[in-house]
This record gives structure tokens, C-alpha cells and sequence, in this order.
């Protein structure tokens, strides 16, 4: 009677000691990183450093009602943003393991029935049914630190899809303002055509009057086609941007025009941007939460390391019932205080002869997460430099659209003039074509930078991370459209409970 009574005793010691959990290996704390106190820009009237990053930007920046439906549609179904919201629900299922190896890992229920004899006596059967049950009490906080880990690499998969959104959203705005851009600079070269095309007329017709050489008609001609070939290329680089919006929209490429509408002009912005602090961008840019969050779960791994040096403390025990049929016994008797039996151990195992691996092991996920530390300081200065390029692209491209638009205007108005002197017989051809040059390279500049001056628009707030703010639900599950879960849950039942109600 003493036996068990010291085994039950010993069990109940290392319940106990489980239930003093202490947490080996170091505990986590947020990095720190250099970040400037104000944008290089900041005396520049028109930079708002004390207003917040706006959510929905692509709105309040553009007021495109066109350019709204397509970031709508793309935030529905664009494929690479499904992926990147399935990748965040496996994130949330090996957190569940994680969750789960808190409790007793192995638990089994076994039977076997069969029979027996020999050649000189009757068969008899045999009858076992039993059930066991494995726990490992987490004495050093060993699954805790799993649970930590599994914890901050769920946060980092958000952190990835948010990442992907704030990408989508810049992609279909910029291949948006290109596609406008483009149509821009064709609309210019036609006109130019068209004015190229009353060039010819007109040297052809001094020609014919004998007042020009063949010359001055082939140098017309020389520029009209040349103009007309760069209609062609325009053309080619408009289809593939319209493309390329088809397949972010997740849709295969198509006539747009439908979705696009009728040509418009480049939408024009506000010279004022609301940036926020630098502070704000450790909290906003999801490369950085990514990087942070990834520090976290690796500082998590040191510990579980560090937990490989102590002992594992082991409960466990079974309960069953086994009999034969070749005494007394039958199969009635299966479940009586008989054939009954039952266990009940403590155990520990302790790797004390491994030391030098398990210390390595330590300084490996120790290393780890040093260098992870400076990719995080890396990815901040990197963010900072992309915000600055993206500020000073986007004021400096204003203001060469300022100049362009005079050089334009000047350029209309010197081919204008030296059309009437060459009809008068004032100025010769080669002054003509040169304006006409001139024309042609400042119109079509300017069409490009009105294109520029929105894109790097773009491109600040995607340097901010605007964008993922609408996802407005914190709950993984909601990055799974509905679509996606009827597919998931035709394959497979076991989706029932993680997709109710949603």
C-alpha cells in the first residue's frame, strides 16, 4: 500500500511543480531604432507634418470615382491578396498546435479482441481495451515560449497581408494615372499629327509652286512619320498597362473600356500632402510591424533553446481492462473490478550529456535574432529614405510641371509664328521643323509629368503605408472571402466551426 501511495505522492509533486511555471530565457522588449524628429522638408508650406496619414487617400487625393471602383474591386479579388490572407489563417492554425501542446500530447484509446489455443485444447479469446494518457507539465515555460513565438508570427503574417494591400492599392492607382497618362501624351501626338500633316500640305504646295526644294518636303514628311511611329509605341504601352490592371483586379486581360470609361485628363492634385511624424511610420509601415514581430517570436525561440537545458517532467497513466475466456472468465465479465487495472507514473528525462549542442543551439537562435534586430533597424532607415525620396520627387516633379507648362506654351506659340513667316517666305523650312520639334518633345513632357507629378504622389503614401487602415476587422478570419471558404469547406468538414458565423 506504501508503493502507490509514493508513487501518487511523486505525481502530485510534479503536478505541483508544473504549476509554478517560470519562464526560462529572456523576456521581450520592443527594439528601439534611429528616427528623425521631422522630414527634411518640413519648412515647406505645403507639407502637413502634424496631420495624420489620411486612410482611404486614394480618394481625398484624387477624387476619381473611376480610380475608387478599381481599388475596390482589386481589394476583392485580387488573387495575390487571397494568398496572402489564406497564409495569414495557417499563421492562426499553428498557433492552435501551439495552444494545444499545452495539454496532455498523447492520448490514446486501443482495443484488441482475437483468439487462441492450442491443437490438444478448445480456442479461447482475448479481450483488451485500454486508455492512456501523456502529459508534459510545463515546468520552464517551454510551450509558453511556443505560444509566444506562434503568437508574433500570426501578427507578422498580418503584417504581410497589410503589406500586400498597401502594394495593391499603390499598383492599381499607379497603373491607373499611367494608363490617363498615356492617353494624354497619345491625344498630344495625334494633334501634332494632324498639325505635321497641314506641314506637308503646305510644303507640298510651295513645292508644286516652285518656291521650296523637294527638301523641305522631305523633312515634313520625316517628322509626320516619325510622330506617327511614336503613336504606335504609345499605343503598345497603353494596352499593356491596361493589362497589367486586369490581372491586379484579378481579372485576365480584356477590353477595359467598359471599366475605364471614355479618354480623361490626368486627375489633378493638391500641392499639399499630410505626412504625419517620422514616429509615426515604426507604427504605420507593415515592413516594419513585419520586421518587429518577427524579432519577437525569434526573441521567443532563444527561450525554448534555453529550455532544452533543464529537465522535461513527465505525468501519465493509463486505465483498461483485459481478460481471457480460457478460465472462469467470459466476455461479460470485461468491465468488472477483476479485469480492471490502472497506472499512474511521474517521470523526467534530462539531456545531460548534450550540453555543448544545446549550448550552441542557445547562441545560434541568440544570433538569429541580433541579426534580425539590425534588419529591423535597417528597415527603418530604409523607410525613413524612401519617405524623403518619395516627399522631394513629389514637390520637385510640381515644380518642373510649372516649367513645362510655360515652355509648352512658348513652344505652341513659336510654331504658330513660324508658320506664317514660311508661308510669307520670311524664314526657311528648317525653322519650321525645329519648332515643330520643339513642339512635339515640350507637349509630350508635359503630358508625362502631369503623369509623374500623381504617380510620385503615389508613391509617397505607399512610402507612408497608407492604405491598410480599411481593413477594419482585427480577426484573421476575415481576410478569407466567402468564395474562398465555400471552396475550402467543399473539400474538407473539418472548416464547419473556424468558419461559422462568418
Amino acid at each position: 500500500m506504501k508503493r502507490p501511495l509514493k508513487s501518487i505522492a511523486l505525481c502530485v509533486l510534479l503536478a505541483l511543480l508544473a504549476s509554478g511555471c517560470a519562464m526560462v530565457g529572456p523576456d521581450y522588449k520592443e527594439p528601439t531604432a534611429t528616427v528623425q524628429d521631422d522630414w527634411l522638408e518640413y519648412e515647406d508650406p505645403q507639407l502637413d507634418s502634424t496631420a495624420p496619414v489620411a486612410e482611404q487617400w486614394w480618394k481625398t487625393a484624387f477624387n476619381d470615382p473611376i480610380l475608387e471602383r478599381l481599388v475596390d474591386t482589386a481589394l476583392t479579388e485580387n488573387l495575390s491578396l487571397r494568398s496572402a490572407g489564406l497564409r495569414v489563417l495557417q499563421a492562426r492554425q499553428r498557433l492552435a498546435i501551439a495552444i494545444g501542446n499545452q495539454y496532455p500530447q498523447q492520448q490514446q484509446l486501443n482495443g484488441q479482441a482475437g483468439i487462441a489455443g492450442v491443437s490438444s485444447s478448445a480456442a479461447y479469446e482475448i479481450y483488451d481495451l485500454g486508455f492512456n494518457l501523456t502529459w508534459e507539465a510545463d515546468v520552464w515555460g517551454r510551450f509558453q515560449r511556443q505560444i509566444e513565438s506562434a503568437t508574433a508570427a500570426l501578427d507578422a503574417s498580418v503584417g504581410s497581408y497589410d503589406g500586400i494591400m498597401v502594394s495593391l492599392i499603390a499598383e492599381v492607382a499607379q497603373t491607373y494615372l499611367l494608363i490617363r497618362t498615356t492617353e494624354q501624351r497619345l491625344l498630344v501626338a495625334t494633334q501634332n499629327l494632324d498639325l505635321q500633316e497641314e506641314s506637308v500640305r503646305i510644303t507640298n504646295a510651295k513645292f508644286e509652286g516652285g518656291e521650296v526644294s523637294s527638301l523641305d518636303v522631305e523633312q515634313a514628311q520625316t517628322l509626320y512619320y516619325r510622330t506617327q511611329a511614336s503613336i504606335w509605341s504609345l499605343e503598345l504601352s497603353l494596352q499593356q498597362f491596361k493589362n497589367s490592371l486586369a490581372i491586379l483586379l484579378g481579372q485576365p486581360p480584356h477590353d477595359m473600356r467598359a471599366m475605364l470609361g471614355p479618354v480623361q485628363p490626368v486627375p489633378a492634385v493638391s500641392p499639399e500632402i499630410a505626412v504625419g511624424m517620422p514616429q509615426n511610420l515604426i507604427r504605420r509601415r507593415p515592413d516594419i510591424r513585419i520586421a518587429e514581430r518577427q524579432l519577437a517570436a525569434q526573441s521567443a525561440q532563444i527561450g525554448f533553446a534555453v529550455s532544452d537545458l533543464y529537465p522535461h517532467f513527465v505525468l501519465g497513466g493509463s486505465v483498461g481492462t483485459s481478460l481471457s475466456t480460457n478460465g472462469s472468465l467470459n466476455f461479460s465479465d470485461l468491465f468488472s473490478p477483476e479485469t480492471i487495472g490502472y497506472s499512474l507514473f511521474g517521470a523526467f528525462q534530462w539531456n545531460i550529456f548534450q550540453y555543448g549542442r544545446l549550448r550552441s543551439n542557445i547562441r545560434l537562435q541568440d544570433a538569429i535574432f541580433q541579426q534580425l534586430l539590425e534588419d529591423y533597424r535597417q528597415t527603418v532607415l530604409q523607410a525613413q529614405g524612401e519617405v524623403e525620396n518619395a516627399i522631394v520627387a513629389f514637390f520637385k516633379s510640381q515644380q518642373q510641371l510649372v516649367s513645362l507648362q510655360s515652355a509648352a506654351s512658348a513652344a505652341q506659340r513659336a510654331v504658330d509664328v513660324s508658320t506664317v513667316q514660311y508661308e510669307e517666305g520670311e524664314v526657311s523650312y528648317n525653322t519650321v521643323i525645329t519648332t515643330l520639334q520643339s513642339l512635339v518633345a515640350q507637349q509630350d513632357q508635359l503630358a508625362a509629368i502631369q503623369g509623374t507629378v500623381t504617380t510620385n504622389l503615389v508613391a509617397v503614401y505607399k512610402s507612408l503605408g497608407g492604405g491598410w487602415d480599411v481593413r477594419i476587422s482585427p480577426d484573421p478570419l476575415d481576410l478569407i472571402d466567402e468564395q474562398t471558404r465555400q471552396e475550402m469547406l467543399e473539400r474538407t468538414k473539418y472548416w464547419n466551426k473556424t468558419f461559422e458565423n462568418k
